[in-house]
């Protein structure tokens, strides 16, 4: 018969109320991981997606009409004389697609590289349109993609899935390196470097093994290494400056806003209301939309997120830079306090973390 050990002194078991909050705290906390997970793609829509419309303003507008009926306020339209305008604003990634009646028979052109689910969209007006002209003689509308994903990944899914794994590098990168790295120069350092060791092992294994890139691949390892770098500089900012608090802070941004705002698997025009805008303004989304750019529109559009990862990369540093000072001005406090010379090397903080 097996005998249970008794409980050491000082061990014993904690109170039911401690139990209790213990299961509410865990209840609110899968409550907020699905909310943030979930409701960005349940509620995603088609709403002020921008696509061109090409060819003469007498046949254009009865198109923009046709459209604004079918999916109000579902696209923001842009009116082009001819098809190389309409090419030339998908190609810098103005517009993600174009409906093209300057030559008389409608055709429908998208970029499903820009974003597969927009492109399904197209495909679907081009089929309400191949209805609206069964009963004449004209044949179907033509879809053509302009800016196709790679046919190792037609789908898009490798770079979809690569969002999450982005941001839990820098999350990682940052809670190992405020756990077993002191001093604010060797941390910022460790980040640069796994960014770029980080970065070219990300691309390689999209680009080379999983067929998810094209394009150049040191380009897609510079987009990589720069989000991997804007985000664990930023939260190791944050932590060197208000410590646990500091990391918890940084790690619910990126992981539970950024992420799902990302709109890296769709579009951001496609999530609701404000949020896709404000996806863009942290590292996931502008990494992601910066990866497409260098993969497949040659590095077009890549102004808004460069300046966006460079803003949180220098934002990290700074953060850093006052944390560590701050640290270092605690422990020549403390130091003179005890009546001891502080050692001018010293860059431990007052705190076991930094």
């Amino acid at each position: 018969m097996a005998i249970q050990a008794p409980q050491a002194a000082g061990t014993a078991p904690s109170p039911w109320p401690a139990v209790a909050g213990a299961v509410v705290l865990l209840t609110v906390i899968i409550a907020v991981l699905l909310t943030a997970f979930a409701w960005p793609s349940v509620r995603s829509s088609v709403h002020d997606v921008p696509i061109a419309v090409a060819g003469p303003a007498a046949a254009v507008a009865p198109v923009s009409t046709a459209l604004g009926r079918r999916l109000a306020g579902g696209f923001e339209i842009t009116e082009v004389a001819g098809t190389a305008a309409a090419e030339r604003l998908i190609r810098d990634r103005k517009v993600y697609g174009a409906i093209d009646v300057s030559s008389g028979t409608p055709q429908v052109i998208t970029a499903s590289a820009a974003s597969p689910a927009v492109a399904q969209t197209l495909h679907s007006v081009a089929a309400a349109l191949s209805q609206a002209k069964a009963q004449g003689t004209s044949p179907a509308v033509a879809v053509r993609d302009l800016v196709a994903l790679p046919a190792g990944d037609p789908r898009g899914a490798g770079l979809a899935a690569g969002a999450l794994p982005l941001v839990m590098g820098g999350l990682l990168a940052a809670l190992l390196l405020t756990r077993l790295v002191r001093g604010t120069a060797r941390r910022v350092t460790g980040a640069l470097a796994f960014a770029i060791t980080g970065g070219l092992t990300v691309a390689a294994i999209l680009q080379f093994w999983l067929g998810s890139l094209n394009g150049a691949y040191w380009a897609n390892s510079g987009a990589v290494a720069l989000t991997i770098a804007a985000t664990s500089l930023s939260i190791l900012g944050l932590e060197a400056l208000l410590g646990y608090t500091g990391f918890g802070l940084g790690a619910v941004t990126m992981l539970l806003i950024g992420n799902p705002l990302s709109g890296t698997a769709t579009a951001p025009e496609m999530l609701p209301g404000w949020s896709g805008d404000l996806g863009q303004l942290l590292p996931p989304g502008a990494g992601g939309q910066l990866l497409r750019s260098t993969a497949f529109f040659d590095g077009r559009g890549t102004t808004h997120s460069v300046i966006v990862l460079v803003t949180w990369l220098l934002l990290g540093v700074v953060l850093c830079l006052t944390g560590g000072l701050r640290a270092r001005r605690a422990t020549t406090v403390a130091a003179r306090s005890a009546g001891a010379p502080a050692s001018p090397t010293s860059t431990t903080s007052a705190t076991p973390t930094r």
